[in-house]
């Protein structure tokens, strides 16, 4: 069974930067097209960035495009996400996960907070 961890998230001011990590285990992600998802309060979760298993294309979706980088690294079995001129309404828990569905078991995802 596949367990994903996010870590990263934090507080920042509106402009400032985070880089977000995804580890898995029980699944080699490199098999795997992955995906970074978020959730703000009262808000479904929503698709923001994706990778392919071969390290590429992306894929983004329009609120974040040019500001937000999604990359991996099949060594260390870890997906990252690049979150630049970072803006208050990016404040969302963020997920890890395949893309697309069906998905894995959720992991607790990571908090990001960004004041104006």
């Amino acid at each position: 069974q596949v367990q994903l961890v996010e870590s990263g998230g934090g507080l920042v001011q509106a402009g400032g930067s985070l880089r977000l990590s995804c580890a898995a285990s029980g699944r080699t992600l490199s098999r795997y097209d992955m995906g970074w998802f978020r959730q703000a309060p009262g808000k479904e979760r929503e698709f923001v960035a994706a990778i392919n298993s071969g390290d590429g294309p992306t894929n983004y979706a329009d609120s974040v495009k040019g500001r937000f980088t999604i990359s991996r690294d099949n060594v260390k079995n870890t997906v990252y996400l690049q979150m630049n001129s970072l803006k208050p309404e990016d404040t969302a828990v963020y997920y890890c996960n395949k893309n697309p569905s069906p998905f894995w078991d959720w992991g607790q995802g990571t908090q990001v907070t960004v004041s104006s």
